[in-house]
């Protein structure tokens, strides 16, 4: 056997143009709003069910599933407020990026005849460049 038909990734870039600066930062600012009001919800939702399950004289059943209620409810707050607190500081670097800059927009498979002889690295390393949606070039 002299080759072999494989599945090898491609990296996405893409230059950094006005438009997709203004696209992502216009991302990231719906994506804090929703976390923000996803908090809200929480806060209120957690409101409704403590009152629900709340007795004149608990008992240590009472006790436990309240305090399961709210560390239900945290876990789902505080993971809101960690992509809330990610994503500003993504924008803060985005924010500091100057326009041409090359950014990793993610990663596709290519499918890929090798042959003995060939060069690993040379077929690992190939990625393709976008401008404004146009495939501007395809490097290897």
């Amino acid at each position: 056997m002299d080759s072999i038909s494989l599945k090898m990734p491609v990296t996405v870039k893409a230059k950094l143009t006005e438009k997709l600066k203004n696209k992502l930062m216009s991302d990231m600012d719906e994506g804090i709003k929703q976390a923000q009001l996803e908090i809200q919800q929480i806060n209120i939702e957690e409101q409704r069910m403590l009152k629900e399950n709340d007795s004149q004289t608990p008992t240590p059943q009472d006790i436990q599933r309240l305090g399961a209620i709210r560390e239900h409810y945290a876990e789902e707050r505080n993971k809101r407020m960690q992509y809330t607190q990610e994503t500003t500081s993504r924008k803060e670097n985005l924010e500091k990026l100057a326009l041409g800059a090359e950014i990793v927009q993610g990663t596709l498979e290519r499918q890929v005849e090798v042959h003995v002889g060939d060069d690993m690295r040379e077929l690992m390393n190939v990625e393709i460049l976008v401008e404004d949606d146009k495939i501007v070039a395809i490097r290897g």
